[in-house]
């Protein structure tokens, strides 16, 4: 909403649609294991929609088919396990989100080295946040080959009191600064482990 969105909000818990009413443009207590309640409330006229339950996988799947049936072109589902997103991946769920799969790694990868923050793109593509290490700093980009010797590419910097801007082949990195890489996951990883 904060967005400009129109959000309709539906839940069959009463209390909670009270409780967020609200923040939402629209809300509806309702059923949306039935087709013709997601009918009536004419979810096929929207563009977008997320099934966010995560505990009752049966009407996670149900919901899931009933909006694609009425062709909700952008059809996003929380899985609760890797079966319950495989089985919505089959269904034709355009995106499919285990967000506490993906919290986990996000965390195992922030806890276990030097990254500030790690974001996995794909299954083998991420982009990270880390403190520059020494092998990068003192020269220009350009000149320190991080791409050809170490699979990466810098897209950020940001220096102690500044904020983020762009890197360049002629941006020259120094001791303490932040910087965004991104490549291979495995590359990336090697990259921020380095001292």
């Amino acid at each position: 909403m904060r967005r400009g969105w129109d959000v309709l909000g539906i839940d069959i818990d009463a209390r909670l649609v009270q409780k967020i009413s609200d923040s939402l443009t629209h809300s509806a207590v309702a059923d949306c294991t039935d087709p013709e309640v997601l009918r009536q409330l004419g979810v096929h006229e929207f563009t977008s929609a997320v099934v966010g339950i995560g505990t009752d996988i049966e009407a996670s799947i149900l919901i899931a088919s009933n909006l694609l049936e009425a062709e909700v072109p952008n059809l996003w589902a929380k899985a609760i396990s890797r079966q319950h997103g495989q089985i919505l991946e089959r269904l034709g769920v355009h995106h499919v989100v285990l967000p506490e799969h993906e919290m986990g790694e996000r965390v195992a990868h922030l806890v276990t080295g030097r990254m500030l923050d790690f974001i996995e793109f794909d299954d083998d593509y991420a982009l990270v946040k880390t403190v520059a290490p020494d092998i990068v700093t003192g020269v220009p980009l350009g000149q320190s080959q991080v791409r050809s010797k170490y699979g990466i590419t810098v897209v950020g910097i940001k220096r102690p009191g500044e904020d983020f801007t762009y890197a360049t082949a002629e941006t020259v990195v120094q001791k303490g600064d932040v910087i965004v890489v991104t490549g291979k996951t495995y590359a990336v990883e090697a990259f921020a482990e380095l001292s």
